[in-house]
C-alpha cells in the first residue's frame, strides 16, 4: 500500500464560523441543494459525529454512484473536520480510501482560510495519475465555492 499526500489552501470572504456550519453543520442538506450532481447525503450509521458513516449519491458521466464518508473529527471550537471516503461505486479501484484533514480560521477583513491536507490510501504502491487528482480537486473546489456563494447569498445564514 502506499500513501499519497498533498495540501491545499483557499481563502473565503465568509467568516469561518459560518463557513464551517455550511460545510460541516449543515452540509448533508445544503450539498444536494446548491450542486446539481449530489442527488442525496444520507446518515447510513451513527449521530453525525465521530465514527458516522454517510452515503453521498450522485450522477457522474450520466452514471448514478455512491461514495461512503466515514467521518473521523468535527471539532466545532476550533472550525476542524477529518473524514475518509471509504467505499462506494464512486471510489476508484486502485484506492483503498482518500483521507481529508480539513482546517477554517480567521482570514483577512473578517473571511476565512481554509487549510486542506489529503492522503491517498492506495491498494498497491501505484500514485493516483495526475488525471484523477486533478479531478478530484475540481470536485473538492467546486463543492467548497458552492457551499461558499450560498453563504454569500443568504446573508442571514448562520
Amino acid at each position: 500500500m502506499g500513501v499519497f499526500s498533498f495540501d491545499d489552501e483557499t481563502t473565503s470572504v465568509v467568516a469561518p464560523a459560518i463557513l464551517f456550519k455550511a460545510l460541516v453543520i449543515d452540509a448533508d442538506t445544503l450539498t444536494p441543494k446548491v450542486l446539481d450532481a449530489i442527488k442525496s447525503v444520507e446518515i447510513v450509521e451513527g449521530n453525525g459525529g465521530a465514527g458516522t458513516i454517510k452515503k453521498y449519491t450522485f450522477v457522474e458521466d450520466g452514471e448514478t454512484k455512491h461514495v461512503l464518508h466515514k467521518v473521523e473529527l468535527v471539532d466545532v471550537a476550533n472550525w476542524v473536520h477529518n473524514y475518509s471516503i471509504v467505499g462506494g461505486a464512486g471510489l476508484p479501484d486502485t484506492i483503498e480510501k482518500i483521507s481529508f484533514e480539513t482546517k477554517l480560521s480567521e482570514g483577512p477583513n473578517g473571511g476565512s482560510i481554509g487549510k486542506l491536507s489529503v492522503k491517498y490510501f492506495t491498494k498497491g504502491d501505484d500514485a493516483p495519475s495526475e488525471e484523477q487528482l486533478k479531478k478530484d480537486k475540481a470536485k473538492g473546489d467546486g463543492l467548497f465555492k458552492a457551499l461558499e456563494n450560498y453563504c454569500i447569498a443568504h446573508p442571514d445564514y448562520n
